[in-house]
């Protein structure tokens, strides 16, 4: 989903249209999207140097490469 609002928001960025809230695309990521996030944002090449969504998103990443991690030990 997150991979898809990403390519999608892009799309609306082109062609001069309403955008997706920043706030939306991480919330996908932070919901489990953050691979379709990180993809999309490379595809697309969509919001990669904007600050501080690059920060957000990253630390989201982060946070659940940690979580799962975590999970693995158990």
């Amino acid at each position: 989903m997150a991979f898809s609002l990403f390519g999608m928001d892009k799309r609306r960025a082109r062609r001069g249209l309403r955008r997706l809230p920043e706030r939306t695309l991480l919330l996908w990521a932070m919901a489990g999207g953050s691979a379709g996030a990180l993809a999309g944002r490379r595809l697309f090449r969509h919001k990669t140097r904007k600050q501080p969504f690059s920060t957000l998103l990253w630390l989201i990443v982060a946070a659940q490469a940690i979580a799962a991690a975590a999970w693995a030990l158990l």
